[in-house]
């Protein structure tokens, strides 16, 4: 009987609920924690879900407030970003700082040595150097691993992701014999302090602003109208420029000093150079110069083989064997190593 003491964080939803469920089976002594991160109808419904499943449970149930650290670390963040023309990933920022770093922090407080999520992910030791690595789940439709890219050795070292081992349909198969109300709930939103998906209302609602209007122009530089505010402007965007051209036109890149939204037609989004910083490293403690490894530009992608080397102390080229759609600014390389996380970084504005 193992009685380690273990928070797992309940959002309500089936695979928190399904992650808590097993650790209990396997004789964790399990404390189940939500966390209040942002104001709204959605964080109430979650709290009182969740309660309602630790009640089940019989496990204890806590609700943590963490609005300020996530007002900070994630949305204040997400914002500044889009408004230097970028586009970023806050459920990167999420895992990291709050999932990771603040409730490892009030787990040590509640007298745990561990914590768990509901991530289709797994955590090994990498066969080579023997460091902690986040690897690829059982499922591929579901696998979240490139979220986790950022998680340091320690929060590796005490977390437990069960529903690693288990395709989405097994664990709803589990679920459903638990509590069938719990088993029928939808997926959760990619970003939940945004529920409508409406990034530049929510910024413009925060800040009281959307920026300078601006220029459209070329690759040669040639105006081709007027755009309402970079915040509203992304990598690979066709819709939403409110121009007519006679032909389909993207952005191409999004220049924060210039105010200028560049376009382009699709096969000039086609590249196989990019740079990336705010390193993060995870089975390897540092990257070597022409190592092959394969990536990741956004959470949606498929691996693609590329070599890397460092051009500064935290700055990383990423050579691509093949084109890459739309590499976008803000958005996370996530380098892996076969099934493992080697590390990663932020991809930057200069393509080369």
């Amino acid at each position: 009987m193992n009685l380690e003491k273990v928070i797992v964080g309940l959002s309500g939803g089936v695979d928190s609920t399904v992650c808590a469920y097993l650790l209990k089976q396997q004789g964790y002594d399990v404390i189940g924690v939500t966390m209040d991160l942002w104001p709204g109808k959605n964080g109430e419904k979650a709290i009182s879900d969740a309660k309602r499943v630790a009640e089940k449970l019989g496990i204890p149930h806590h609700v943590l407030n963490f609005r300020d650290e996530f007002k900070e670390k994630v949305v204040d963040d997400f914002i500044d970003r889009y408004f230097r023309g970028l586009t970023p990933n806050p459920c990167v920022v999420c895992n990291r700082y709050i999932k990771g770093e603040a409730l490892l922090e009030k787990a040590h407080e509640l007298g745990a040595s561990r914590i768990a999520t509901g991530h289709y992910a797994r955590v090994e030791k990498h066969p080579v150097t023997g460091r902690y690595a986040i690897c690829n789940s059982a499922t591929a439709e579901k696998d979240q691993t490139y979220a986790l890219y950022r998680l340091t050795q320690e929060q590796l070292g005490s977390m437990i992701l069960p529903i690693g081992e288990y395709t989405k349909e097994e664990v709803r198969k589990i679920a459903d014999e638990f509590d069938d109300f719990i088993a029928q709930k939808g997926d959760s939103q990619d970003i939940c302090f945004i529920p409508d998906g409406d990034y530049a209302n929510f910024i413009i609602e925060q800040r009281g602003e959307s920026g300078k209007a601006g220029a459209f122009v070329d690759l040669e530089g040639n105006v081709l109208g007027k755009h309402k505010g970079i915040i509203h402007y992304t990598v690979g965007q066709r819709k939403g420029l409110g121009l007519a051209f006679g032909k389909p036109m993207y952005v191409y890149t999004v220049d924060p000093k210039l105010n200028q939204v560049v376009l382009c037609e699709n096969e000039t989004l086609f590249q196989k150079k990019l740079y990336a910083g705010e390193l993060a490293h995870m089975a390897y403690e540092k990257f070597e110069d022409g190592m092959r490894l394969q990536a990741k530009i956004r959470y949606g992608n498929k691996m693609a083989w590329c070599t890397v080397k460092m051009i500064d102390d935290d700055t990383l080229e990423c050579i691509f064997d093949e084109g890459q759609r739309a590499i976008t600014p803000g958005q996370s390389l996530v380098l892996y190593d076969g099934d493992y996380i080697a590390g990663g970084g932020i991809i930057l504005h200069q393509k080369g």
